[in-house]
């Protein structure tokens, strides 16, 4: 089948004068409409993105594009672009996301690996112009925050599994958004990447991991991109380790004064209270892209994201109920 996108992204880097000379080959796609090709040529290599309009819009991933770069994270430079026909060429950071090196390293470099990564959030929500390019951004707030966890009810419930929530289920469903949407908000509210995980880390020479995928920031809860990055719904470690990280980011805030060491209490606890309402709504997410996109890749992670949201949601009384509900609901049938 004749690919017309592909076509007119090659006609379109004919017209550039640095990257006439080379070729265009497709890569793996990811959860959007948006995809990629690997342009090389014989000295030198770019991404070329395809965000094919009305269903993408290149222009909030440039603007947020610049906003970390101006908060000194490792994001791809912009060599080209094409607003208006959704092309952009951007830097090639390889092909080793941190999602693949934790699989091929031995522990001590995971560790640092993974403490590179947390410094580098650090540094962002610490650097003195954070908070005036996270008022930039479309706010997290409680409208947002329960419409994502809805997904759960809408797509894993409902579409996936074929069993709607009762009219009796959804007093106490509302009763935890409220609860969750509530503590999202009441941590600080900083710049979030909202995918900052191991698929969109890449591991390069540099000494900082290439940041990906943060067309959709937001300002919201600090603890957001953490509870991403650790508790990740593709690779998963120990509770005691990702509790040394924790602690080692928590500590990195501190000595920036953005938090004192009495917090870490309630930082733990807004931890998992926000990695609860992030895996609410992968759930949804997944069963979405499987049901509604035919992406059934995301199938396999499912049991992960549950086991994440019922064994954490049961360390609290006020949400013990949630974790019950959802291992009657869900355990073992996805």
């Amino acid at each position: 089948m004749q690919d017309l996108r592909a076509e007119s992204l090659s006609q379109w880097l004919l017209a550039q004068p640095s990257w006439r000379e080379g070729v265009l080959m497709p890569l793996a796609g990811d959860a959007s409409f948006r995809r990629y090709f690997r342009w090389q040529g014989e000295s030198h290599a770019a991404m070329a993105m395809d965000a094919p309009p009305p269903q993408e819009d290149v222009r909030p991933f440039l603007a947020v594009r610049d906003a970390l770069a101006s908060l000194g994270v490792a994001v791809p430079a912009c060599y080209a672009q094409d607003v208006a026909q959704g092309f952009l060429l951007l830097e090639d950071f390889g092909d080793v996301t941190l999602a693949q090196a934790v699989k091929q390293v031995k522990d001590a470099e995971v560790d640092a690996l993974y403490r590179q990564a947390l410094t580098q959030l650090a540094h962002w929500q610490t650097h003195e112009s954070c908070a005036a390019q996270a008022n930039k951004l479309p706010h997290y707030d409680a409208p947002l925050l329960v419409r994502e966890m809805q997904l759960l009810p809408e797509w894993l419930l409902k579409e996936h599994l074929d069993s709607p929530m009762s009219a009796f289920e959804q007093s106490d469903w509302q009763s935890f958004l409220r609860l969750l949407s509530g503590a999202a908000l009441s941590q600080p509210q900083t710049f979030v990447h909202r995918d900052y995980h191991s698929r969109n880390l890449m591991v390069t020479d540099a000494a900082s991991l290439g940041v990906l995928d943060f067309q959709d920031a937001v300002k919201g809860a600090l603890t957001y991109d953490a509870v991403s990055l650790l508790r990740d719904a593709y690779v998963k470690f120990e509770s005691e380790q990702v509790l040394e990280w924790l602690r080692f980011y928590f500590l990195l805030l501190v000595e920036k004064g953005l938090l004192s060491k009495g917090e870490w209490d309630g930082f733990v606890r807004a931890f998992d209270w926000m990695g609860v309402q992030r895996h609410i709504k992968v759930l949804g997410i997944f069963a979405r892209l499987y049901r509604r996109d035919g992406k059934d890749r995301y199938l396999a992670d499912l049991p992960r994201v549950l086991d994440y949201t019922v064994s954490v949601a049961s360390k609290y009384s006020e949400l013990k109920g949630l974790a019950v509900w959802l291992e009657k609901r869900v355990m073992g049938k996805v």
